[in-house]
């Protein structure tokens, strides 16, 4: 639960000197934490292959809440944040972060886009959802392990989120709340649905948007 968020600290703020391989490398070993549920899975708890039902059951309204908040996300920044302090102040630590990674140019952007919105966000719902969520379920119940499995997944989007928009500032609170909120409303689905691609779906369509602001932000500018 708290690796990544400690991940994210060395590959986000701790790295920003090091040069363009060297940033990659702290991303790429920072990501290795998506490897400890299998170890735990497998070698610590000695349990069977996971299963992970590839049912429908979830998809309707995880296309309707990850199509509901990308909307929104977008009509907020282009109708009401786009000119706003504190994203014309994200502007250059946004730019200086994708020059620090080689992501200065429409294709390589778009490429990491493409990764981060079509891959990640299904490494993320395994992470979070099956095993973090799944795990505290056993123990705890729905609403406890909901809320744990959601705070802990916004933690790491809280430091990304202070390194753009300032520590503690209003825009690094109400984003990293959103946050947290669409990770319970995933928790709740994969409980409803016992199924990662509605959360997976969501969680895409989403990030997809989040790029689509990004890339506004600091390369159309």
């Amino acid at each position: 639960m708290v690796l990544p968020a400690v991940a994210a600290y060395f590959y986000f703020v701790e790295a920003q000197t090091l040069p363009v391989w060297g940033q990659r490398l702290s991303y790429i070993l920072g990501k290795l934490v998506f490897v400890l549920p299998l170890v735990c899975h497998f070698i610590v708890e000695r349990r069977h292959a996971p299963q992970w039902p590839r049912t429908r059951d979830g998809l309707g309204i995880s296309l309707a809440f990850g199509l509901l908040v990308a909307a929104g996300t977008m009509l907020l920044y282009w109708f009401a944040l786009r000119d706003a302090p504190p994203f014309l102040a994200a502007m250059d630590s946004i730019r200086a972060k994708l020059t620090g990674f080689g992501l200065d140019s429409p294709v390589s952007y778009l490429l990491f886009a493409g990764f981060v919105s079509l891959l990640h966000s299904g490494l993320e719902e395994y992470y979070w959802r099956w095993f973090v969520f799944g795990r505290l379920q056993e123990f705890l119940g729905f609403l406890p392990a909901a809320i744990m499995a959601s705070v802990a997944f916004m933690a790491h989007h809280v430091i990304i989120l202070g390194l753009y928009f300032g520590w503690l500032s209003l825009a690094q609170i109400g984003f990293s709340l959103g946050v947290a909120v669409g990770g319970f409303v995933w928790c709740w689905i994969y409980y409803r649905s016992h199924s990662l691609l509605g959360p997976w779906l969501s969680h895409a369509i989403i990030d997809a948007a989040i790029f689509m602001i990004g890339y506004d932000l600091a390369l159309a500018n």
